[in-house]
């Protein structure tokens, strides 16, 4: 009997020591493998690629100084062409084949809807996607988080702006029939029904219409005071310019995603006066801030280009990714990756990006967004403070 029970307390033992021994997916003593499938070489290959790149340079600015806890970080960038079947089959090989511990910044809403019920399942999680869609933190799931403001979230605070203290009455939407253009227009909807109001008109077109013609004179006729755009860079150019072809001085409000230089900077002047609700403000080579100076020439020294909008938030994104890795500690798992997450609170970057806080449950970093607008080519703040609803 004695021996028996020895031999039964050796072999819990063993296997006690083999579950604590368990590995980590993407996790060594020594490594982190940390995965992204994003643009590359699609049509929206310049936030994909500056993005990916500025956390390629956060990370490797960590493992120089000795990496986190020991450990470095492994970063693998895989090229998703903006297509969702590109997308599945990067998925996998990082998940499958190279085994990382968690994906982040992945490119596109609908690229990243269709990887998630697999992603999900396995245990992997997504942190801050590049996009500002409502489905990359809601439902609430412990596996996924993003960092900033959705489009919903800055529909909703633009309406309750442009209605309380503009006066707004006539509110009406231009927006691509799309997930992305819905989640604008959802926001608009909802928020009128806060302030007792209702939408004056509605515009819909695809992604590659050209021609906005008929829609301006809709919702001119239609004497709407201020109209919410769903679009992102092209439509958003070609949109404005029907609207003021036709001399209607509207005022129009789109969304982070036309938060872009190529918007301000169009010839002309065509853009001149267009609001965006911006979760960050762009950062010039102009900055007085000596650490975003730092930023910037260490970025141009680097890729040889100047870092764009993307590039600033894969920055951030990536020092919130550090900062968890950090508040996990030396025993990293996945619960405590997650745990470290929800344990920052106010992280304030340095590009003057609203606070950003989780909890266990909430896993959308902030829900306020900048009210910015072109003036000479150039955006600049329209509001001192962040706004929300």
């Amino acid at each position: 009997m004695r021996h028996l029970l020895l031999a039964s307390a050796i072999a819990v033992g063993i296997a006690g020591a083999a579950y604590a021994a368990d590995p980590v997916r993407g996790v060594t003593d020594t490594e982190i493998t940390i995965g992204t499938y994003t643009d590359l070489s699609g049509v929206t290959v310049a936030w994909g690629v500056n993005n990916s790149n500025a956390y390629r340079m956060a990370f490797d600015e960590v493992n120089a100084k000795g990496g986190i806890n020991g450990r470095k970080i492994k970063y693998i960038v895989e090229d998703n062409q903006y297509q969702v079947p590109r997308s599945i089959q990067a998925a996998n090989k990082l998940i499958n084949r190279d085994n990382v511990f968690f994906l982040v910044a992945n490119g596109g809403t609908p690229m990243n809807n269709a990887v998630l019920p697999d992603q999900l399942a396995k245990n992997v999680p997504n942190i801050f996607p590049l996009t500002s869609a409502r489905s990359m933190a809601e439902p609430h799931h412990k596996l996924k988080f993003a960092l900033l403001a959705s489009y919903y979230d800055g529909a909703r605070a633009a309406v309750k702006y442009f209605a309380e203290k503009r006066g707004k009455k006539a509110i009406c939407t231009l927006a691509q029939d799309t997930d992305f253009g819905r989640d604008v227009t959802d926001g608009v909807a909802d928020q009128l029904k806060v302030q007792g109001m209702k939408l004056t008109a509605e515009t819909k077109h695809k992604p590659t219409d050209t021609d906005f013609t008929s829609a301006a004179a809709r919702l001119r006729d239609a004497k709407c005071d201020v109209v919410f755009f769903g679009t992102i860079v092209r439509d958003t150019i070609q949109g404005m310019s029907a609207i003021r072809k036709m001399g209607w001085d509207v005022d129009i409000v789109g969304p982070v995603a036309s938060y872009d230089s190529a918007v301000a900077e169009v010839p002309g002047g065509i853009t001149e006066g267009y609001y965006a609700m911006a979760t960050f403000i762009l950062l010039g080579a102009e900055n007085p801030d000596p650490v975003g100076k730092a930023f910037y020439n260490n970025y141009v020294k680097l890729y040889g280009k100047e870092p764009n909008p993307a590039a600033q938030v894969g920055y951030t994104g990536a020092q919130v990714v550090i900062k968890a890795l950090e508040n996990a500690g030396k025993n990293l798992t996945v619960d405590s990756f997650l745990a470290g997450l929800e344990q920052v609170k106010g992280y304030k970057d340095m590009f003057g990006t609203p606070a950003i806080t989780f909890a266990a449950d909430t896993h959308s970093g902030s829900t306020e967004s900048f009210l910015a607008q072109v003036k000479g080519g150039k955006w600049i703040k329209a509001e001192a403070s962040p706004l929300g609803f």
